[in-house]
């Protein structure tokens, strides 16, 4: 059974701001029409950050039921305070450490009639699907895809708030740790002072496991931080990115000079550089995320390093670090106005290093605003502490 007492609390409470509760009804709203569209009378969501986008709910364990006739949280009693406070006026069911969560979707549904209901299969594990069958033996289930991802891709005013915060604590984290630099610094040590820094200045966490590479570690697009030090080539490349309280994320790639810098690197960064300049040049609403991917691939195969970039230009971000669009020479995706994005072309040569440079980049209505601000430029690759 729906929670009535919370139900009939929350009739009676003082109506929350509406830009705080809004938004999330919204966002279902839409999901309904998409939903109707694919043919479904309902849609379960079990993917956490899905859930979190459509209620506001920041817990985990729980899923979603959206139906044109109800939407539904179902949690389990840890959360119960925590879904109150949060998603005021949701109804919730809960269940116990006696009822694991498949029997409680199995109790929600089991007088439900025959009707198809879409779960997404790119977060449902054979097994559990195995088990919803058992239990769910008048209901068709049918695999969807990205239904929820497809609102996600374009973020609202709030969400592109939550993403300028997640880019200054990232750069505020790394003009500490960028001053911190002395040559016995290790990748790990980098790693740790930049997680703790990014914290001091607000963010919940690191948006993902920092990137840091000394020298020809560089070469590992995702090199994991190690006891390489500073001293041991004369450039380190840092990729990073924090997480807001809300789960909004940043993703930034600088290459920074801590002594002599190969000939090789200085030329591959002027390479890179321009050719993200290319890309991010083009981003606008209706450009074609593959043509924007080959303007950057070709001013470095122009350049004679083709084959050391192999990795696509980037992808959006949000809840996720990687979420549609994608940038890719295979890429179907076109831009949209509100979506946010990386560009992050690399060159790449094992055994002497890599170079890749990445900014965060809002689609406008007029055309792109680059939410990152870090120096870029090859003269401040070159500066020396």
């Amino acid at each position: 059974m729906i929670n009535q007492a919370a139900s009939e609390k929350a009739m009676t409470a003082k109506p929350p701001e509406k830009s705080a509760t809004d938004r999330p009804a919204q966002r279902r709203s839409k999901l309904l029409s998409l939903i109707k569209k694919a043919g479904l009378r309902g849609l379960l969501v079990t993917n956490p950050k899905n859930v979190t986008y459509l209620t506001g709910f920041s817990g985990d364990d729980s899923y979603l039921v959206v139906t044109p006739e109800k939407t539904v949280l179902l949690t389990d009693s840890r959360f119960t305070t925590q879904v109150e406070q949060e998603c005021p006026g949701l109804p919730y069911e809960t269940r116990t450490a006696r009822k694991p969560m498949a029997e409680l979707v199995g109790a929600f549904f089991k007088s439900s009639g025959n009707f198809s209901l879409g779960f997404e299969s790119q977060h449902v594990s054979f097994a559990l699907h195995h088990d919803w069958a058992n239990r769910l033996k008048s209901i068709t289930l049918v695999p969807t895809t990205d239904l929820v991802e497809q609102l996600r891709c374009i973020k609202d005013a709030s969400e592109i708030a939550e993403t300028r915060e997640a880019v200054q604590m990232a750069q505020r984290g790394f003009e500490v740790v960028k001053s911190l630099f002395v040559p016995e610094m290790t990748e790990a040590a980098i790693a740790a002072d930049l997680e703790h820094a990014m914290r001091r200045f607000g963010a919940a966490k690191v948006a993902f496991d920092p990137i840091i590479a000394v020298g020809p570690r560089a070469a590992l697009p995702h090199a994991r931080a190690g006891n390489s030090q500073l001293s041991e080539a004369g450039f380190v490349l840092l990729d990073w990115g924090a997480s807001t309280p809300k789960g909004y994320k940043s993703d930034i790639t600088r290459v920074v000079a801590t002594g002599k810098v190969p000939a090789q690197i200085e030329k591959a960064y002027r390479v890179v550089l321009a050719a993200q300049l290319a890309a991010i040049a083009l981003i606008r609403p209706g450009a074609s995320c593959q043509e924007i991917d080959t303007a950057a691939r070709k001013v470095i195969e122009d350049a004679g390093y083709g084959k050391y970039f192999g990795h696509g230009l980037g992808h959006g971000i949000g809840l996720d670090v990687h979420e549609n669009p994608r940038f890719s020479p295979i890429s179907t995706d076109e831009l949209k106005v509100g979506q946010i994005v990386t560009v992050e072309p690399g060159i790449y040569f094992p055994e002497l290093g890599g170079i890749r440079i990445e900014d965060d980049v809002l689609v406008t209505k007029d055309g792109h605003e680059v939410l990152t601000s870090l120096p870029k430029s090859f003269e401040e690759f070159q500066a020396r502490r």
